[in-house]
């Protein structure tokens, strides 16, 4: 039977745990989604290499091994499931001699950093890079060429005006959709549990397993991706904003006082 009062003992009992595979949790999603943009941008650039008939023989393959590598690895990576590239990965660096159970680090911060865990950073993060290859593909695409042949008129190189206009500008527009993906990372970091990565889902299904509350426990771990989610929208939201221009405030009665003051 149902008990909502042993949602709040579990918690408490558990809390220990259920903190640690929050941080995992955390870590995973903000270092998955961080890393993977920066990959993701090589990925971009990548697939809109353009080869030239004044660009020599050996230029041009080049160019070609590059676009296709960067376009396949983003179909591949999109086109199949996380948890099936966890396996992947787990088995097949065990084919070639790497156990990640033999890593360990000197001290342990909350009981979260370990050899499963530097596992599941790489997995969620060449998986991310993917997704935010076509995101800041659609992102460089999507600026106004006025933009470039305004820079080159200033005097700056390709390189500078890729990097110091178009590439901003690009970010700028992708943001909403850079943020929509850390919130899948946060959701879906749950799937590392099938490699032993100690993250959120990991500990709450021990914690049921343990206490035999298989709905309390997951009821507990259905509100904490929830606030997690929403505490990750909300930041978003004010970093748009002030890249907006908009004056942010995180005063949560500041939208009413400024109202009493326009009276």
């Amino acid at each position: 039977m149902f008990d909502w009062g042993k949602i709040g003992k579990i918690f408490v009992e558990n809390s220990d745990l259920i903190w640690s595979g929050i941080a995992t949790t955390v870590i995973l999603s903000l270092f998955g989604t961080f890393v993977g943009l920066i990959l993701g941008i090589f990925l971009a650039y990548g697939k809109n290499i353009k080869v030239r008939d004044t660009d020599i023989f050996i230029i041009k393959i080049l160019k070609r091994i590059l676009k296709g590598f960067c376009v396949g690895y983003s179909v591949v990576l999109r086109g199949t499931p996380m948890m099936v590239q966890a396996l992947i990965f787990k088995y097949g660096t065990n084919a070639l001699g790497l156990n990640w159970e033999d890593i360990s680090f000197p001290k342990e911060i909350l009981n979260v950093f370990n050899g499963w865990f530097l596992a599941g950073l790489i997995v969620i993060t060449f998986n991310t890079a993917a997704y935010m290859g076509e995101i800041v593909q659609s992102g460089l695409n999507g600026v106004d060429k006025g933009q470039i042949e305004g820079a080159r008129s200033l005097g700056m190189s390709g390189a500078q005006t890729s990097l110091f206009v178009i590439l901003p500008q690009a970010i700028r527009n992708a943001l909403p959709t850079i943020g929509n993906e850390l919130i899948v990372n946060i959701k879906d970091s749950s799937v590392l549990n099938i490699i032993a990565v100690s993250e959120l889902f990991y500990r709450l299904k021990n914690i049921a397993t343990t206490n035999y509350a298989f709905l309390e426990a997951y009821i507990i771990l259905a509100l904490i991706y929830l606030v997690l989610t929403l505490i990750a929208s909300g930041i978003l939201k004010l970093i748009e904003k002030k890249l907006d221009g908009q004056k942010i405030s995180l005063n949560p009665f500041g939208r009413y006082l400024r109202a009493r003051k326009e009276i």
